[in-house]
């Protein structure tokens, strides 16, 4: 299984072997009695993955103290959450790879992957069951936030809506409210004060957006055998992202260009075939609005590294900055 470190050799050795008691506690909280639910909802977590979320759950509960057990169910939580979501999108968006493996809805059918979804969320309830009531809170906003995001993103922004801030605000919700809610869930389980909890939620909230706009320069710039998805996806079943958006905003202005024209056109056009949508990418690749997405990844980075400010110096707060470094230093 792949993991993304945080460049802190002693926090990534500290952390790993609990990262390793997530990973065997996820594997557990997945099976199922029934053949087909329990092989459906193993299908993501065998494809491995980074186990972003856990690693920051850990991570900020090194603010109090990461060896409380309650750290460990909280780190499983939001994996099945995320996990859970996957499933669900991956429907929505007909994507037929995640992580290098064919999706759960190429395998079994949509209505199979859905209710898969559907068992991975009630795992995560039953989990944060146990950690007390405002962990279900916390958890069930977070899980409304995610809807929305998602129910967002597919009707789009009304006439009145700034496309760009509209899409901002699906990321916020559909992306960073989980990786928010790790951070809030992680400090607050280990027992971190008050505004340490409030910093790092803060944190990962611009962390998430940062994440997700990184991630959109990777969905063109890279190839499925590096992401495990199939490049341009989201272009072919016409699922806004910023590049596409700055490209609209730009083709609107009165410094467009004819490539500008003929590429939204194109993007615009029918991309069924595999070779049209390949030239689309290769296309979109190498124009400015990647760059200037992924520099607006470098932003919302630094604004979560600026949310951190306040917190004591030491390892914990220098590990979260190279975090957020590290999360948009994969659109480079």
């Amino acid at each position: 299984m792949a993991t993304l470190t945080i460049g802190n050799a002693a926090l990534d050795s500290e952390l790993q072997p609990r990262l390793d008691l997530v990973e065997e506690r996820l594997r557990d909280a997945v099976a199922q009695s029934d053949k087909l639910a329990d092989a459906s909802s193993r299908h993501l977590v065998d494809a491995g993955g980074k186990r972003l979320r856990p690693m920051l759950v850990l991570l900020c509960a090194q603010l109090g103290d990461g060896s409380r057990p309650e750290v460990l169910d909280a780190a499983v939580v939001v994996e099945l959450t995320h996990l859970a979501t996957l499933y669900h999108d991956d429907v929505m968006d007909s994507a037929p790879t995640r992580r290098g493996a064919p999706s759960a809805h190429e395998v079994w059918g949509n209505s199979v992957a859905i209710l898969t979804g559907d068992l991975l969320f009630a795992r995560a309830s039953t989990v944060v069951a146990g950690l007390g009531p405002a962990a279900v809170r916390i958890q069930a906003e977070t899980f409304e936030r995610l809807c929305i995001g998602q129910l967002h993103e597919t009707v789009g922004p009304d006439d009145a809506d700034d496309p760009v801030a509209f899409y901002l605000q699906v990321l916020a919700d559909k992306t960073a409210s989980l990786i928010a809610t790790s951070a809030r869930f992680g400090a607050m389980f280990g027992g971190a004060p008050r505004s340490m909890v409030e910093q790092v939620t803060r944190y990962g909230e611009f962390a998430g957006v940062a994440f997700q706009l990184a991630d959109d320069v990777i969905d063109i710039r890279s190839d499925a055998a590096t992401t495990g998805k199939t490049p341009g996806t989201d272009l072919r079943e016409g699922v806004p992202t910023m590049p596409v958006l700055l490209l609209r905003r730009r083709v609107a202005s009165p410094e467009a260009t004819d490539e500008d024209r003929a590429l939204l056109a194109a993007i615009d056009g029918d991309l069924s075939d595999d070779a049209a949508l390949a030239d689309v990418v290769a296309r979109l690749a190498v124009h400015p609005v990647l760059d200037e997405t992924a520099e607006l990844a470098r932003r919302w980075a630094y604004q979560a590294v600026g949310a951190i400010a306040s917190l004591p110096e030491g390892d914990v707060k220098d590990a979260l900055a190279a975090f957020a470094e590290a999360l948009v230093a994969r659109a480079a």
